[in-house]
């Protein structure tokens, strides 16, 4: 998923589908059409809104080698780190092809019910399933694709299973499509070795009997994030109609910006006008993809976040190490997650974040740790997340100097970054402010934007509580600013939350 800022955006803006009209692809009845104007009409569901965190399950058969994320594309790549780990296991890509490694995940410690049951402890109010990652592998149960995971691997429907962890502790569910790129991200599989006592013998990409894998090889100009062939773009349509259609997620992720075009549009009136069959007539429906909104989607920003409020809701997803498992590597703690969501949400977004499985499916002891973290916090600082809005402004503090921001890998800025105590963050909620303290406070806490004298507030202050603890605080608004006592005794977390009656 280490996604190309510029292919996305090329993909996304450039495609030119003649071909591949509306007309021609079948579309679910209801009031979305294939046009931007139709799409306006949108609004965003209040369940979305609300829910403020969602757990991501990232996962599938290039976490076999345990070699971290686009391993089926690099260990076609002569010499990269994942080739060279690849020829020295498995053998060279000639003889031992992605095709291969399929067969070897089995899945065979995954118990779903037990982690979605660990997730809603930690606060996810929604679950996203992997349906396909970029290595054309369906994890659903599919009539149009063989190479899924209900024929080949662990011979489950993964997608399904999700679904119904998900229902069974009331999550929302979502699938994620990276399929849209897979068409130009494979094609190194139809390469051969540059060098070497195989130089010139084709990889198993160009083997006829796989080309349903690896796909076809592109024309040589099609090579930016999204291809231009309009039989490919139908082929994805049709592909993503079944996912949606099948099982009716509330939540649809393509790893892209807007795709295909107009195959695109119809593929997100597709599925409105099918979730709002589905539910009566309600929509639910949530689509993110990496490219402004202007309302008709969330937008998704991968590593990174907004630098202030948007008016619209979005999304950063997020992985608390990299995206597939990788040995040895190095994962966010609980306490960046936290202030990672916290941040997120007083700028009107949400989290959605991966949590790292294994090839067999469970959660290491370091990972389950952090998850834990997460489950600590949430109990008593949930109600200044969930349901919440943003304030007048995000916060206050050094981390709000844009000086001080450091860019995100592919849009926004850092989705992580040191904090000082004198770092706050804002939500809203009826008739209270919750001001969360980025790091544990050192002394007493001074909030500037709450002063006599600030222009922000307009409320009067009748009383200042911190989640998670019973004592009774201390507290005088001053002139320029609102100054808390800190207690004796602070809970036992790092980002300390208050809750500030307003009348």
């Amino acid at each position: 998923m280490k996604l190309y800022l510029k292919l996305i955006l090329t993909g996304a803006a450039a495609v030119s589908l003649s071909t591949a009209k509306a007309q021609d692809l079948p579309i679910n009845p209801g009031p979305y059409k294939p046009t931007e104007e139709s799409l306006k009409q949108y609004k965003y569901p209040e369940w979305f809104r609300d829910a403020k965190f969602g757990i991501w399950a990232h996962w599938g058969p290039q976490a076999v080698p345990r070699q971290g994320d686009w391993y089926a594309r690099n260990m076609y790549e002569q010499g990269s780190r994942q080739n060279l780990w690849h020829v020295a296991h498995y053998g060279p890509p000639s003889k031992f092809g992605y095709k291969d490694i399929i067969p070897m995940w089995k899945a065979e410690k995954w118990d779903p019910e037990k982690l979605m049951a660990l997730y809603k402890k930690a606060g996810a109010k929604y679950f996203v399933s992997m349906g396909t990652h970029h290595d054309n592998f369906f994890l659903w149960k599919s009539k149009l694709h063989k190479w899924n995971a209900y024929n080949m691997g662990p011979h489950k429907d993964v997608v399904g299973t999700w679904q119904k962890a998900a229902q069974k502790e009331g999550l929302k569910f979502g699938v994620s499509e990276h399929l849209g790129a897979s068409y130009t991200w494979f094609q190194t599989a139809h390469r051969a070795d540059k060098t070497g006592d195989l130089k010139d013998v084709p990889y198993d990409g160009n083997d006829p009997q796989y080309a349903d894998l690896y796909h076809p090889k592109a024309a040589p100009d099609d090579h930016d994030w999204l291809s231009k062939n309009p039989e490919w773009a139908k082929e994805w349509y049709g592909e993503i109609k079944e996912l949606v259609d099948n099982y009716h997620p509330d939540l649809l992720y393509s790893d892209s910006g807007f795709p295909f075009g107009e195959v695109g549009r119809s593929m997100v009136a597709n599925f409105y006008n099918g979730n709002i069959a589905h539910n009566n007539g309600q929509l639910t429906a949530i689509y993110n993809c990496k490219q402004t909104s202007n309302g008709t989607w969330v937008e998704d920003l991968e590593r990174g976040v907004q630098d202030n409020i948007n008016q619209y809701p979005w999304q950063t997803d997020t992985s608390i190490g990299d995206w597939f498992y990788q040995t040895g590597q190095k994962y966010k703690t609980g306490t960046e997650v936290i202030q990672m969501l916290v941040d997120i949400v007083s700028k009107n977004g949400n989290l959605l974040i991966n949590i790292v499985q294994t090839p067999e499916g469970d959660l290491e002891p370091d990972v389950l740790k952090i998850v834990q973290e997460i489950a600590d916090w949430m109990p008593a600082n949930g109600k200044g997340i969930y349901g919440t809005r943003p304030w007048k402004i995000y916060g206050e503090g050094p981390s709000t100097i844009k000086e001080n921001l450091q860019k995100g890998p592919f849009s926004g800025i850092s989705d992580t970054r040191p904090y000082q105590p004198t770092d706050i963050r804002f939500t809203t909620k009826g008739n209270n402010l919750y001001a969360f303290c980025m790091e544990p406070p050192q002394s007493e806490i001074r909030i500037t934007s709450l002063g006599k004298n600030s222009k922000l507030n307009d409320k009067k202050i009748t009383g200042v509580s911190m989640l998670g603890s019973t004592q009774k605080l201390k507290w005088v608004q001053e002139d320029d600013a609102l100054v808390i006592t800190k207690p004796a005794n602070i809970p036992n977390w790092n980002v300390v939350g208050l809750e500030i009656a307003m009348k």
